[in-house]
């Protein structure tokens, strides 16, 4: 329960993060409980918009169900959004990605702290 707190904590503060830079968005609640494929976050400004997948994580590596990214990418597809993944290590600032570059293993897709650091972007990145 403790980690399902923290990760609806990281998405409010993530709103929040849009909203203060003239953004729309907002959380969807029940994401990944209901058998419909939904973001976590959606969000945009003028034409652009953009769905969200969020992560908090103590570890230096997260992981994403192939589910999760089969969602997002529907998703993206059906609405005509952009798809991102949002990750926010200990004590850090969000770090953002899209999903082609995650790595893949046998049982779930990964991208560790250090690459996310060189291939993503961060929040103010993330808005241009």
């Amino acid at each position: 329960m403790k980690q399902k707190i923290k990760g609806v904590n990281g998405e409010r503060e993530l709103v929040h993060l849009f909203w203060q830079n003239n953004w729309t968005a907002w959380r969807i609640a029940g994401s990944g409980s209901i058998k419909y494929p939904s973001p976590d976050i959606v969000a945009g400004k003028g034409l652009r918009k953009i769905i969200i997948e969020c992560k908090t994580t103590n570890s230096e590596i997260q992981y994403f169900s192939q589910k999760e990214i089969d969602d997002l990418f529907f998703l993206s597809e059906k609405i005509h959004v952009e798809p991102w993944l949002a990750i926010k290590f200990s004590r850090q600032d969000w770090l953002f990605i899209q999903p082609n570059y995650l790595n893949i293993n046998s049982k779930s897709l990964c991208i560790s702290k250090k690459e996310i650091e060189i291939k993503g972007k961060t929040f103010q990145q993330l808005l241009i």
